[in-house]
């Protein structure tokens, strides 16, 4: 196999095809060159060889051989020779992985430079200032990346020559001034390196080539690979270009643009250059860029250029592109393209508009949006209705409004993470070493930047709200807070970014769910087309049932009569049911709960308007009902006449070592059967009166915690003798559904015993875990996430199942079920029906449905087509 693939437009060695082995990077530029794209001629050193040498840490003497030649075939194609003091040849050393990381590894730019070939290159461009400020930038990038010293170091000495000398702009240093600043920073490498940077220019190429491998292991490339599920033994690969130049004079630009806007998704052409500048000055935040329409009055034939190019890529690649360029004298030149970083809203527009242009089929369309992807897409906004004045406004660089704590800096933001706080990093610019710090944090916001900084392609792959180049922002990290507009704000102080207008507030800022764009539902129609299983929905409230209804669900999958008592005018009847001594008393105590019951029912009937609605029988103990403060059972005990020592006593009574494991779930109904027994009144009574009304109803009643199927039997049987005689007193006949959530393993392994009796199985995932693990769900994040680093789980159970054991149990029981009831209807209403992961597994099995929180419907709904598509490709 090649260890390295050269492209220039005559020959092109790689193609789009070998991305595993040249990366994104190599594979599109070997592309470009061979579709007549302008690209400065090149070559790369596959992933392969990055391996190789992370094992050995050095290039192998075949390897350098090989550089060697596919250098002479890059100053044949330009005319100049590396190290030449007469005609010098610069190269730019970049990398990139098959999957991109966008700033996560190093570059190194103007390699070649050295205090002979510097003024070889002032004299052949008659530009001695553009020659001299190339060889600041490459003493600055070598430091850093290969001799490993602080950037902020050679940061300091470039600050402070602007402020000596009244210079605002890179761009306006003298060639007296950037002979200063290298002289400088040659002193800043000998001191902290001890060795100053090659003067032979091949040593300089083996140590750049050398230090793009290593960065693969970077911390913060490692963090960005954990966070977006990508594998670590890659490799990156390692991109030899000739220079061509941004920084040469006012006929010179740099900047980087997008096939279709990366926020919106709009289809125009996109972005930012800047005049007389590099590369990594727009990616930097250091100047605030132009946006890429002026380019047509300063540079009209390049434009015209970036536009037929821009056209020509998104054809080819069938996705929207991101295109890295540079103008050399009026002339365009293209150093990458890849598939855009696009925010939630961006990427579901693209794919969707894609689709109906017929770029792309409806199914790529559908798998190219991530299920995840669609919660960012009903990130709340700013509430209307709220009058407060925004303390300042920036770029709006990533959509969502947030509230959080300004937080300084990564490891304060990591801090307060930990300690389950929100916080908004707040920086002058970010950089790829603040992953982790970005990552904690709810929201961005930076002084400095552009739409294609760091912080805004960041955030917009994290789905995080993000405001960038707000610049009349003061960072005074080390003193603890910011100025805006004279305005101080101390680190820990609250504010509120919407990454949507770009809007920063003083304070939490009251935020509403945004209405979803028309390509959310038409996507999301594709996806239903597609779909085997059902969505249905966790709903509550006549509220949550019709937000989920506008969201897609299909069906009511759990609706929990225990949240129904929590209120104030409620509460009160809850807790005279405890506090009694006799079925008596508990039973006129529920008399007067169940009109509220009935009432709730009703609506939910109305709403879901004869769609089946699951109502899960009171499932916590009743401890949970009754107060915990002092002042509050003294309330309760004058509300009764009952003593405080009488309520404390029953309290202590109440009280369970393990109540998960306790007295709860369907042990309550067989102990106290009228609770249940008001509970289906309540139920089957709302139903009857919306069907009186001409409407359509399907109530499925559920019991939970059942164990065994004498357990089940017993509360089957007294629910369904109580509903024929509530139908009875109606003169009424529908059809109505028993069925149990199965959430213990004995009830999963009993299963075929249990379905004799049962019409459904709706799996309790989330206790179905617990009692599996013997883990509770409430305390194991103590734990949980060392044992994910440390590999001993995959994943977290409560997020994603564990299909060998908690999916081995939910196998068992449905095969079981479904052997014993050709009938039965198998669903899951955990947290685990809105994880595509486990939604994926679910599809394997055959299930019939899951069920979700109203908000997570979509993310269900196209997860369920993923599934269906990944199992049938």
């Amino acid at each position: 196999m090649k260890s390295i693939y050269f492209f220039d437009r005559n020959q092109t060695e790689g193609h789009q095809g070998l991305i595993k082995e040249l990366g994104g990077k190599g594979a599109y530029l070997a592309q470009m060159s061979a579709l007549g794209i302008p690209v400065p001629p090149g070559f790369t050193i596959t992933t392969l060889e990055c391996l190789k040498f992370l094992q050995t840490n050095s290039l192998s003497e075949d390897l350098k051989l090989e550089i060697k030649k596919n250098i002479q075939k890059i100053e044949t194609a330009v005319g100049r020779v590396l190290g030449d003091c007469q005609t010098p040849l610069l190269l730019s050393v970049r990398s990139g992985a098959s999957v991109s990381m966008p700033g996560m590894m190093e570059t190194i730019l103007n390699l070649g430079l050295n205090d002979e070939t510097v003024q070889g290159l002032a004299q052949i461009t008659n530009n001695p200032r553009f020659a001299y400020d190339s060889y600041r930038r490459f003493l600055q990038m070598y430091g850093h990346v290969v001799l490993n010293i602080e950037s902020g170091d050679f940061e300091k000495v470039l600050q402070t020559k602007k402020k000596k000398y009244d210079v605002q702009l890179d761009s306006q240093l003298s060639e007296d001034i950037l002979k200063e600043i290298i002289e400088e920073f040659n002193k800043i490498i000998l001191e902290q390196a001890g060795e100053p940077v090659p003067h032979d220019v091949w040593a300089q190429l083996d140590a750049a080539i050398g230090a793009v491998f290593e960065s693969w292991n970077l911390n913060r490339a490692a963090v960005y690979r954990n966070i977006h599920g990508i594998s670590h033994e890659l490799g990156t690969a390692c991109t030899i270009q000739s220079m061509v130049f941004g920084n040469m004079g006012n006929d010179c630009a740099t900047g980087v643009a997008f096939t279709r806007n990366p926020s919106t998704g709009v289809k125009e052409l996109y972005g930012e250059f800047l005049q007389n500048a590099q590369g990594e000055d727009v990616v930097a935040g250091v100047r605030i860029p132009s946006a890429i329409l002026d380019m047509k009055d300063i540079f009209p034939q390049a434009y015209g250029a970036l536009e037929r190019v821009a056209f020509q890529l998104e054809k080819h690649f069938r996705d929207v592109q991101d295109l890295e360029f540079t103008i050399q004298n009026n002339s365009l030149y293209l150093l990458q393209t890849r598939s855009a970083k696009r925010s939630a809203r961006a990427l579901l527009k693209t794919s969707v508009d894609m689709a109906c242009e017929s770029l792309i089929e409806k199914k790529e369309a559908v798998m190219r949006v991530k299920p995840s992807s669609m919660d960012h897409l009903l990130h709340p906004t700013i509430d209307p209705v709220n009058s407060t004045n925004a303390l300042t406004k920036g770029l709006a660089a990533s959509p969502g409004a947030v509230s959080g704590m300004i937080a300084l800096s990564c490891e304060r933001a990591l801090s307060w993470a930990a300690e389950g706080k929100d916080c908004i990093l707040l920086r002058h610019e970010t950089s790829p070493e603040d992953i982790e710090g970005m990552n904690a944090s709810c929201g961005i916001l930076t002084a400095c930047g552009g739409m294609t900084s760091h912080a805004a392609v960041v955030t917009r792959g994290m789905g995080k709200p993000c405001i960038v180049g707000c610049s009349n922002l003061e960072i005074h990290e080390k003193d603890g807070f910011v100025l805006v507009d004279k305005k101080v704000l101390r680190e820990g102080e609250q504010i509120t970014i919407d990454g949507g207008s770009g809007e920063v507030y003083e304070g939490r800022i009251p935020t509403i769910a945004s209405t979803p764009q028309p390509e959310f539902f038409k996507l999301l129609s594709w996806a239903d087309d597609i779909r085997k299983l059902k969505v249905r929905a966790n709903a509550d409230t006549p509220a949550d049932a019709r937000r989920a209804r506008e969201l897609g669900a299909q069906r009511i999958g759990l609706c929990r009569t225990e949240h129904m008592f929590f209120e104030k005018a409620r509460i009160r009847s809850v807790r005279h049911m405890i506090l009694s001594h006799t079925s008596a008393e508990r039973k006129e105590a529920l008399s007067k709960i169940l009109p509220y019951q009935k009432e709730d029912f009703i609506g939910v009937f109305q709403t879901m308007e004869g769609l089946p609605v699951t109502v899960r029988l009171l499932d916590p103990p009743l401890h949970e009902f009754l107060p915990k403060e002092k002042q509050d059972i003294e309330n309760l005990s004058h509300d009764f006449n009952v003593t405080v020592c009488e309520i404390e006593r029953r309290i202590a009574n109440l009280h369970e070592f393990n109540p998960m494991l306790g007295h709860r779930g369907c042990r309550l109904g067989v102990t106290y059967p009228e609770i249940y027994d008001v509970q289906v009144q309540a139920l089957m009574e709302a139903a009857c009166i919306v069907k009186k009304d001409g409407k359509e109803v399907k109530p499925e009643i559920m019991i939970p915690l059942v164990s065994n199927a004498k357990e089940f039997e017993i509360l089957e049987k007294r629910i369904r003798s109580l509903v024929e005689k509530i139908q009875k007193e109606y003169g009424l006949k529908f059809s109505y559904l028993i069925g149990t959530m199965i959430e213990l393993p004995r009830a999963a392994l009993t299963a075929g015993a249990i379905a004799q009796k049962a019409d459904f199985f709706s799996f309790g995932t989330n206790d179905l875990t617990q009692t599996t693990y013997g883990i509770s769900r409430d305390d194991g994040s103590v734990f949980l996430k060392h044992y994910v680093d440390q590999k001993i789980f995959k994943n977290d159970p409560f997020v994603s199942i564990d299909v060998e054991g908690v999916g081995k149990l939910v196998q068992v029981a449905t095969k079981e079920g479904r052997a014993a009831n050709s009938k039965l209807k198998v669903g899951v209403c955990g947290e685990h029906g809105g994880d595509p992961d486990s939604i994926q597994f679910f599809h394997v099995l055959g299930l019939d449905y899951v069920s979700c929180s109203p908000y997570r419907v979509p993310v269900a709904r196209l997860a369920c087509a993923h599934a269906v598509l990944l199992s049938h490709p």
